[in-house]
């Protein structure tokens, strides 16, 4: 036992904490549409940056291709998104917002980054930077050395 096993203790304990708190919000916000919470997000971050390939949409989202094929397959089902060519790279299919889609990505409750941001919003622009280095270094601790975060999605 060193010295500084109760902070870490503490430090995995709130980083727990934070991930329970992130994982119920997502349900609770895409739960009354009928939608996963990795569905959820993928509409929201489309409705937010209009068509993407599925590529661009996996890096955004932080989870792996093959993950993201099948959350863009689900929703392809709800008739929520369409594959669409590219007209500029015939070889990538752009993923769109059907009009369905784009009235339910709408409609998405806030997601717990806008409860978040706006209360930032209210700080000091030091102490912002500070909780972002902060953050930003036990990233580097937990994240594998090339970069990839824990696969996220639906099961």
């Amino acid at each position: 036992m060193t010295r500084n096993d109760p902070e870490i203790q503490a430090i995995v304990a709130a980083i727990r904490r934070l991930y329970r708190i992130v994982y119920h919000d997502a349900i609770q916000a895409s739960r009354g549409h009928g939608l996963t919470s990795s569905q959820s997000a993928a509409l929201r971050m489309l409705f937010k940056t209009g068509p993407l390939s599925s590529a661009e949409l996996s890096r955004r989202l932080h989870v792996t291709p093959s993950n993201m094929t099948g959350v863009i397959d689900r929703l392809e089902k709800k008739r929520l998104v369409d594959r669409v060519p590219d007209r500029a790279d015939r070889r990538i299919a752009l993923i769109t917002l059907t009009d369905v889609g784009l009235k339910l990505g709408r409609d998405l409750p806030d997601p717990i980054e806008n409860k978040l941001a706006s209360r930032l919003d209210n700080l000091d622009p030091e102490e912002i930077r500070e909780y972002r280095l902060a953050i930003e270094r036990i990233l580097d601790l937990i994240e594998d050395p090339e970069g990839r975060s824990a696969p996220a999605g639906d099961p």
